[in-house]
């Protein structure tokens, strides 16, 4: 193969390659939209029975720990930094840091899903947990807001878990240099979607944590 023809080769695998980054980010954006859906429709449901319910809702948020709350919200927060600074390290060719802050990333994870257990837990011993006798007992507008503080935090209880998942994937592939500073796409879309949970979370705190 002669030097013009090698070069050519190497600008179309680099061309296609481009191409493919491309559409893995279209892919996670169009992703991440429906996922937005989703939580939006939620959403939509909890204005709707607020307003309905005001006055139950505000006396229901006060069974939940707000500071059990807050420092959930410092550990997503804090999480959404370290994973950008992985993203960043790899960029940059520091193979080291972004391991270190990856297993950062998954420990805070790890973290908040101990302090959901706890708070959920909590929940259960005082018979507030959907279908008991105690949770029956209570104004409607009391049981709707359990029931979407159920659905909503565990749906986003479970999205935290499939990013941890994700998380660790593309642990394994940074320490198999598989992720590069030439090809880091994959940690760029995983990153995105933890910057996702996060965000949720961060319309969750307040609806549930800070009403009252």
């Amino acid at each position: 193969m002669t030097q013009n023809e090698h070069t050519v080769s190497s600008e179309h695998s680099h061309a296609h390659v481009h191409r493919d980054d491309i559409g893995a980010k279209m892919g996670m954006w169009l992703f991440l939209f429906t996922e937005l859906l989703l939580f939006g429709g939620m959403f939509l449901m909890y204005a709707v029975y607020r307003f309905q319910y005001q006055m139950d809702f505000k006396i229901a948020a006060m069974e939940l720990s707000v500071s059990m709350g807050t420092l959930n919200t410092i550990i997503l927060l804090t999480s959404s930094l370290t994973v950008a600074l992985a993203i960043t390290a790899i960029q940059k060719g520091n193979k080291f840091l972004a391991v270190l802050n990856l297993n950062i990333t998954i420990i805070f994870a790890l973290m908040f899903m101990v302090n959901k257990y706890y708070e959920w837990s909590a929940k259960f011993e005082h018979g507030l947990y959907p279908g008991s006798d105690e949770m029956l007992s209570l104004p409607n507008g009391q049981i709707m807001f359990y029931g979407l503080y159920y659905i909503m935090t565990g749906l986003h209880g479970l999205h935290v878990i499939i990013g941890v998942i994700i998380l660790a994937i593309m642990l394994v592939l940074v320490i198999k240099d598989k992720i590069t500073s030439d090809n880091y796409v994959k940690l760029e879309n995983g990153g995105l979607y933890w910057h996702l949970v996060d965000l949720i979370w961060i319309f969750l705190f307040p609806l549930f944590y800070l009403i009252h």
